[in-house]
């Protein structure tokens, strides 16, 4: 499954516990035998906490952005990537879905992929449009690794050090101080979440490092659940963006989720109407997102249907409780407002769709990650100078909302 959040998720750095979090920091390249190692791929993290690795495709010496993804189910490339690289696709009889909408299934075949000295050959791989994603962060999107690339390997993930490392499969000794997930693995991994608020529910979600958020639940969940307290604030209405297009959502935090012992408070949760059954409910209530899992440094290990946590550097820092209400994406090489929702901070600040942003706070550089940043700035005003579409510029004052 896809997810995206543009505009509405940001890590915030700083922390009120660094010697906590030092000492639970571990190189799990450490505990593992050298000589099963197969190779290392640098990454960035993207807003919301997205991995995003370098990766060369069959003879193409140029290497390519892949986002490193639990929640896929195989592995793909961008339709466009494809053409450049003159691989030729074919229909399948399968159809993929996404939280809104599904689309006809392509597949290429005989595709090697290149990634921190490790060869996989011999690939059959899909083939979607992922302009939308491309867009949304600001960065080419060339394709996704998920279930088809980690249940060939063992494979680490350390955020500390932003390297993954990739292992021959075999046993593990898991290092001390960590906890083990033991996930259902039917294609994608599923673990179970502790859940409390206005009452106490256990539940199944997906395991999805490529969710840009923390957790994801289906309307019909929260409402058979009743997790949600009736006295809490009201949720805001935002925007989410995956496979088929964009969908509204709802926003709002959960009182406490736990994940194995590591137990967290206020955490930022979306709601939306799963019209597609991504997520099968009752069989699962949502997901989990990278924007809580990359806490963690993880050892993944589908072999043996096994996921290590232990928690890292980011393990403290605070959530994002920031709302603007705007979604801004990369178009035509130009920053511009795509979205704005009803009744916002961007509404009232005066954000129309189709402004072109120019500045941010004085920077002109027309990064979107990095307006996108400064745009969940909660407390002083945000200052945006944008060009209308009739082509006069405005200065527009925005004061981004906390949903605590």
């Amino acid at each position: 499954m896809r997810l995206f959040l543009p505009g509405i998720l940001l890590l915030l750095i700083g922390s009120s516990y660094p010697a906590a979090a030092q000492r639970d920091k571990a190189d799990l390249s450490s505990v593992l035998p050298r000589n099963r190692h197969l190779g290392t791929v640098h990454f960035r993290l993207l807003n919301g906490g997205i991995v995003l690795g370098k990766i060369r495709v069959n003879d193409c010496a140029d290497s390519l952005n892949f986002i490193f993804d639990t929640g896929c189910g195989g592995m793909s490339v961008d339709s466009v990537t494809a053409v450049r690289l003159q691989l030729v696709s074919h229909p399948s009889r399968n159809f993929i879905r996404g939280i809104a909408g599904e689309r006809p299934e392509k597949l290429a075949d005989g595709v090697t992929l290149h990634l921190g000295g490790v060869n996989i050959d011999s690939l059959t791989i899909q083939v979607n449009n992922y302009g939308l994603l491309s867009s949304i962060y600001g960065e080419q999107i060339d394709g996704i690794l998920g279930y088809g690339f980690f249940s060939r390997f063992l494979v680490t993930i350390n955020y500390d050090s932003c390297r993954i490392d990739i292992y021959s499969k075999g046993p593990v000794r898991y290092p001390r101080g960590g906890y083990l997930l033991r996930p259902r693995l039917v294609g994608l991994p599923m673990t179970e979440g502790r859940l409390s608020d206005g009452r106490d529910v256990n539940s199944r979600f997906y395991f999805d490092t490529g969710a840009g958020l923390c957790l994801l639940f289906s309307r019909n969940f929260t409402a058979d659940s009743a997790v949600f307290g009736p006295k809490r604030k009201s949720p805001v209405r935002t925007e989410g963006a995956g496979l088929g297009g964009k969908k509204e959502m709802q926003l709002t935090t959960l009182k406490n989720f736990s994940i194995g012992p590591f137990k967290f408070h206020q955490v930022p949760t979306y709601i939306f109407d799963d019209s597609y059954d991504v997520t099968s409910y009752p069989q699962l209530g949502g997901l989990i997102g990278n924007d809580l899992l990359r806490r963690f440094n993880l050892i993944v290990n589908y072999a043996h249907s096994e996921i290590y946590l232990m928690r890292n550097g980011a393990y403290w820092q605070p959530f994002d409780y920031s709302y603007s209400g705007v979604t801004i994406a990369l178009v035509d090489s130009q920053v511009v407002v795509t979205d704005v929702m009803k009744d916002s901070p961007a509404e009232k600040a005066g954000f129309r769709e189709g402004d072109i942003v120019l500045a941010v706070n004085g920077d002109m550089h027309r990064d979107v990650q990095i307006y996108q940043s400064l745009l969940r700035t909660i407390g002083p005003r945000v200052k945006v100078i944008v060009r209308r579409e009739e082509g006069d510029l405005a200065e527009l004052s925005l004061k981004v909302k906390s949903i605590l």
